[in-house]
């Protein structure tokens, strides 16, 4: 990883943009995904930390964009075509969605992580955003940093260690 001049912090259900030599991180990825929506030409990507599969899910007042799949990555998009980027040229990143807990009951509800890494897959194909690499799944939680200079997700998962994808 190239040394940044500033690590841009994304919290729980919170998203940001990031423009090289600066890098993008957010921690505590569980049953959330954390997916990061880049252009390699123009050295930008923009980071969300997705805790819920869709907005309909949530009380419509006051809605917190960022932390549902399908806004979320309205916004990503909106804010990168803002930088200069074209949305045919975005390529995306994904890592978390983890099953932290386990459950007697195969109730759908209960499967968060998977939940929010399908909603995110199918949203993305909706713009024709080609997912590079991903890290989800598993049940242990996970930090990324991405560097929009080398393309590269720096991943700590907890017990595991860490990955380059």
């Amino acid at each position: 990883m190239s040394i940044p001049l500033h690590v841009i912090k994304v919290g729980i259900g919170d998203m940001g943009m990031v423009h090289s030599p600066d890098t993008i991180r957010t921690s505590g990825l569980g049953s959330c995904v954390g997916i990061v929506l880049y252009d390699e030409g123009r050295k930008t990507a923009g980071m969300a930390h997705i805790m819920l599969p869709e907005a309909k899910l949530a009380m419509k007042e006051g809605l917190n964009r960022a932390k549902y799949a399908d806004t979320a990555i309205d916004d990503l998009i909106v804010a990168l075509k803002g930088a200069g980027s074209s949305p045919h040229r975005l390529k995306a990143k994904l890592a978390g969605g983890a099953q932290m807990f386990q459950f007697s009951s195969s109730h759908d509800m209960m499967r968060i992580g998977p939940r929010n890494i399908e909603a995110v897959k199918e949203n993305l194909s909706l713009y024709r955003i080609p997912v590079i690499a991903e890290d989800v799944g598993g049940n242990s939680g996970r930090t990324i940093e991405f560097d929009p200079n080398t393309s590269a997700l720096h991943i700590r998962t907890v017990n595991l260690g860490k990955c380059v994808i």
